[in-house]
């Protein structure tokens, strides 16, 4: 059972990126989002990724993967956000 939660856990904590993929694309701006930080976890989370996908333990592997999913819409959004708005200063 509390693997089953751990499970379902896993799958919904990285869809809470996806209110902030649309709140970046719908203000056209991403500069409440620090780059650095934006950039530094998706590396982190990228480490993180081989460990995740070679693991047995399922909660893990499907954490990392998911999350590694969403969080590179975020990364993206972030990256690209800020390089619109710096263009037009």
């Amino acid at each position: 059972m509390v693997d089953n939660i751990a499970l379902v856990a896993s799958v919904v904590l990285p869809l809470w990126n996806i209110p902030l993929i649309i709140k970046i694309i719908k203000r056209r701006s991403s500069n409440d989002i620090s780059v650095s930080w934006a950039v530094g976890v998706w590396v982190c989370l990228l480490a993180m990724l081989p460990s995740g996908i070679k693991s047995d333990f399922l909660v893990w592997k499907v954490f990392n993967v998911a999350n590694f999913f969403f969080f590179s819409g975020v990364a993206f959004c972030t990256v690209l956000y800020h390089s619109k708005n710096n263009r037009k200063i």
